[in-house]
């Protein structure tokens, strides 16, 4: 699966963008909301691994992929199916240096009508730690709904966290990218 955006490639990751998906995760600050802490020389292969193993969207498999701008990595976004019918999570990671360009609202988008519109897909969420605000205003430009605010309903880097969750269904999507 290849998918091209006005400016954005998004694709399967490959075993060359080892350096530059290591580039995103080594970073505190962007991993300070994500449920792994850094990548570190530890554990940055073996993670890096299982993204390029994530190469199919099915009901028992999840989708990594690597979001390109002029041929570099600069993000990763991942889709996976819920227990609940035809219902998809997407999670994203973008490289800090990339942030201000609306890069994940741009391919965010794009996957939001893949997904319902290639795939047939009738509702999407996002689940996302409370205080990562950009993550919120991603939500919010592809007109997803805040549906939950859980209050410090999860144990996080040694810390009890509130959680959000926002969806949308494919009948209240209108394929406006706002950004």
């Amino acid at each position: 699966m290849i998918i091209k955006t006005k400016r954005l490639t998004l694709r399967p990751f490959k075993n060359i963008d080892f350096q530059e998906t290591y580039d995103i995760y080594k970073d505190e600050q962007t991993c300070r909301f994500l449920l792994h802490g850094a990548w570190d020389q530890t554990n940055a292969q073996e993670e890096f691994d299982r993204k390029v193993s994530k190469n199919i969207l099915d009901k028992d498999h999840a989708l990594s992929l690597a979001v390109l701008h002029e041929d570099k990595v600069i993000g990763d976004l991942s889709i996976w199916y819920t227990d609940k019918k035809e219902t998809v999570e997407i999670g994203y990671s973008f490289n800090r240096l990339s942030s201000g360009n609306g890069y994940a609202s741009e391919a965010v988008h794009e996957m939001i009508h893949q997904l319902f519109y290639e795939l047939g897909v009738h509702r999407i969420q996002i689940n996302m730690d409370a205080r990562n605000k950009n993550s919120q205003n991603v939500c919010l430009r592809m007109g997803m709904r805040q549906e939950a605010h859980f209050i410090q309903d999860y144990w996080y880097k040694g810390e009890w966290s509130d959680s959000l969750v926002y969806g949308l269904l494919d009948s209240e999507y209108d394929n406006q990218l706002i950004y």
